[in-house]
């Protein structure tokens, strides 16, 4: 598949900073979440260690360095990051047109679980979009940055990795694409791409192109 404007016969979308702009909200109730079992991770550092990434990730960061995440943790976390994104999640600008205006199938697949993705997508409006085509970590083996997740997806969906677009705006994502073998854009307009140069951080995990305004989806 042409690497500029390409053809593909299936478009998969990460959901969390390119479909919804949740970042900064999902990394301030994980730090928040921390401290309330004795854990200090700042915002930065939660952005840093795990954009992208499955709560897995934050266990085995953890497991790492000596320490045991409670039981109670995980529970506490969903509950606090879907009372917030009930209040407070937004879609990113101009997705809906992007979406709206596909003729090629697509889904998405992303590293939280099937209950936050839905939610999601139910508060931003755009589930109608998707219907049933959600796939999220809990449904492999490995996680991002493994290409796990994104051939499960592509397989279910009948297209060959080879013709697959995958739209990312961390850098396990753009790993996991391209150890799947698709193409990968990185997008950049979400709201923790407003300090630091997204662009250089995905061009350099492999994106063959970045792009920072859903607008510009097509536009090469």
């Amino acid at each position: 598949m042409d690497q500029g404007r390409p053809e593909p016969d299936l478009i998969i979308f990460d959901c969390d900073g390119v479909l919804v702009d949740s970042e900064l909200l999902s990394c301030r109730c994980l730090s928040e979440v921390l401290a309330e079992f004795g854990f200090a991770l700042s915002e930065e550092q939660a952005l840093e260690l795990f954009l992208g990434r499955s709560t897995k990730a934050i266990e085995q960061h953890y497991r790492d360095l000596g320490q045991i995440v409670p039981d109670g943790f995980l529970p506490r976390l969903k509950s606090h990051v879907l009372e917030t994104f009930v209040a407070s999640l937004e879609p990113i600008p101009g997705v809906e047109a992007v979406i709206s205006e596909l003729t090629v199938p697509f889904c998405v697949a992303s590293s939280s679980d099937i209950d936050r993705v839905s939610l999601s997508l139910d508060v931003t409006g755009l589930r109608a979009h998707f219907g049933d085509r959600l796939y999220t970590a809990q449904m492999v083996r490995h996680g991002k940055p493994a290409p796990d997740l994104f051939l499960h997806a592509a397989e279910n969906m009948r297209s060959p990795p080879s013709r697959t677009l995958v739209i990312e705006d961390s850098v396990s994502g753009v790993q996991a694409g391209k150890a799947a073998g698709m193409t990968v854009w990185g997008f950049v307009g979400g709201g923790h791409y407003r300090t630091g140069d997204g662009h250089a951080i995905l061009s350099a995990a492999g994106a063959d192109r970045v792009f920072a305004r859903m607008s510009d989806f097509w536009k090469v």
